[in-house]
């Protein structure tokens, strides 16, 4: 529909042009229409230059004067004789240049066929388009079953494996495909088989993607990708055909590969209620299963999928000779992100007192999309304040503002509640610097971001790969410590430790049910842990403990925060001229970095936290009132 309004007002346009071009030919400048006799009054008096007679038509030139004037006369006038037996006497008529014109084709052709022709042929041009757009629709009708594959040119743009940063496990496994692609005799000549298909699992944002392209640019074969959705379509057989087309394209350019993003879409598990046999997402997966397994086992074409949602693919696809190899790509350690971080600022004016490992240490948990992110927003924020390079000041800027949001500034809080936040993050910061398994503080502040009033950032100290049952307890009771301090010094509880009771919780029923750290229940998993539900398998599924557990279970976890509250408490108690410090700190300059906050609390921070070993994988805990 928009290619064919497009098209209407191109007609439209054409027109309009083809109509001023033609007035323009037709008529002319300063030309006045008037009656023979008033031409023949000018004769009289001498002034008319010169007389043009065409066919029905007198035009007559004034001395003098830029006017011309037009007069109409029959076809049998003879002007001469009508003029001397008008009064002009023959001297006069002898005086003035007189010119005959004859009628040529493009005159009547201008002015009698073109008028008529021109609407004919506008339309004659508007159907012609409309066939053309209708032809083009049948042609869409008919290549419907094709698929939207798109061929990369590896050639211009060319991935190789140096410019993917960490997943060094991954990049291992892939040599291998890229080897085989580059050296396949090597492998048949001892009777191995190529793998099928590669399936990359990992959280949003890890590389997938990108190390897809790796493997392509490193082998130099080529590369076709696709989005697991472009397969579905509302007709039956559609997404079966769109398969079969692209595996028939992939094996024209074979040896290439063959790229499936989010395969999760069509890849799902089967028989789980969602329609019948007949279901056009399980006839798509089942042709994708035929091409990758089938009667053909000689082509040379290797499939790499990409999902972060494992748990939800149909077994069949996991099988050997279908998705042989599963590549896992975990979030970036500490080194994977100082090197991702260099890659995504080497085009940009990064200043010199910009310490990228430093940044590195203030990113625990994020992926190298997440990083990319925070490279871009430095650049960004460095450009509205007019800088030529992207600072140190910048990135910090960044990192809050993709964990948190953007800054509020035009959230002014009043006194009492400045006051109250104040105490709020100056608790949640006290605690979690006297506890000795909590991660240690890195910033707190009042400034509102994003929902939060406040904020106390805490990052981890030392690479954690097992978490005891002692850190938990800590980090519940330092999530609590501002819930803590509002009922110990205003004897009054606000709204805005929602989030941290919500997250406490959580962590706290993770502690009795999954983790089996609980003393009264004991070493046992109490609950299934399912992302994600399948209609035929999980509705009527039961609970795998009682009521009577699941009462205990609710105790255990109250019994939890409840100490968790008394120790945050028996903490801000203790310490409570630190805690009041840091709340007119607060008040006062709004933001305390590590170093100012540790100035105020030295005297109190465990021995054992006070050593800085190398930062950490350990997501962050940001706790916001």
């Amino acid at each position: 529909m928009g290619k064919i309004i497009k098209n209407i007002i191109l007609v439209l346009i054409a027109f309009l042009v083809i109509s001023v071009l033609i007035a323009s030919f037709m008529e002319e400048e300063n030309v006045r229409e008037v009656p023979l006799s008033e031409v023949t009054t000018l004769l009289k008096e001498e002034k008319v230059n010169s007389l043009l007679v065409a066919p029905g038509k007198l035009t007559a030139e004034i001395k003098e004067s830029d006017t011309k004037l037009e007069a109409t006369i029959s076809g049998n006038t003879e002007i001469p004789q009508y003029f001397t037996e008008s009064g002009v006497t023959t001297e006069q008529i002898s005086a003035v240049k007189i010119e005959f014109k004859n009628t040529s084709f493009a005159t009547v052709l201008a002015g009698t066929i073109l008028p008529f022709l021109i609407p004919f042929l506008l339309i004659a041009l508007f159907i012609f388009f409309l066939m053309r757009q209708v032809q083009g629709s049948n042609n869409r009708a008919l290549t419907f079953g094709q698929s939207s594959v798109k061929l990369n040119d590896e050639l211009k743009n060319k991935v190789r494996f140096s410019d993917v940063a960490g997943a060094k496990e991954a990049k291992e496994e892939l040599s291998e495909i890229v080897e085989f692609l580059k050296f396949p005799q090597k492998f048949l000549a001892l009777g191995a088989k190529i793998p099928k298909g590669v399936l990359l699992l990992g959280s949003p944002g890890v590389g997938k993607t990108l190390l897809a392209r790796a493997v392509a640019g490193e082998a130099n074969v080529p590369f076709f990708h696709i989005s697991g959705s472009e397969f579905v379509e509302m007709f039956v057989g559609v997404g079966a055909s769109r398969v079969r087309d692209l595996f028939k394209k992939a094996k024209r350019n074979a040896p290439c590969i063959v790229f499936i993003d989010e395969i999760d879409a069509v890849g799902r598990q089967r028989g789980a209620g969602l329609g019948g046999g007949h279901d056009e997402r399980e006839q798509t997966l089942n042709q994708i299963l035929v091409e990758m397994d089938g009667f053909e086992t000689d082509t040379n074409v290797i499939v790499v999928a990409a999902t972060n949602r494992p748990d939800v693919l149909d077994p069949a696809l996991l099988r050997p000779g279908r998705f042989d190899r599963q590549v896992i790509l975990d979030l970036p350690d500490i080194n994977d992100r100082e090197a991702i971080l260099k890659v995504h600022s080497k085009n940009k004016p990064i200043a010199g007192d910009v310490d990228m490992r430093g940044v590195a240490e203030r990113t625990p948990g994020f992926s190298g999309a997440d990083l990319a992110n925070i490279i871009n927003e430095g650049a960004i924020l460095a450009a509205r304040q007019n800088k030529k390079e992207v600072g140190s000041d910048d990135l910090k800027e960044a990192i809050e503002k993709v964990m948190l949001g953007p800054a509020r500034k035009s959230h002014i809080l009043s006194d009492k509640e400045k006051k109250v936040t104040a105490y709020h993050e100056g608790g949640h910061a006290l605690v979690g610097a006297v506890l000795p398994e909590a991660d240690p503080v890195h910033k707190v502040t009042i400034l509102s971001r994003g929902r939060a009033a406040g904020y106390t950032m805490k990052l981890p100290s030392e690479d954690k790969h097992l978490h005891t049952k002692t850190s938990f307890l800590d980090e519940i009771a330092a999530l609590l410590g501002g819930y803590a301090a509002e009922k110990l010094v205003f004897n009054e509880l606000t709204t805005g430790a929602s989030n941290d009771l919500k997250v406490a919780t959580g962590m706290a029923r993770k502690l009795v049910t999954q983790y089996g750290m609980s003393e009264s229940l004991g070493p046992v998993t109490l609950g299934e842990q399912h992302s994600n539900v399948f209609l035929g398998r999980d509705i009527g599924e039961q609970k795998n403990y009682s009521e009577a557990v699941a009462q205990k279970i609710d105790e255990e976890v109250r019994r939890i925060m409840q100490e968790a509250e008394a120790r945050a408490t028996e903490v801000m108690t203790k310490y409570r001229t630190y805690l009041d410090t840091i709340a007119a700190r607060l008040i006062s300059d709004e933001t305390l970095e590590k170093d100012q906050f540790e100035e105020i609390v030295n005297d109190i921070i465990p021995a054992s936290k006070k050593k800085t070993p190398e930062f950490t994988d350990l997501p962050d805990e940001v706790t916001g009132a």
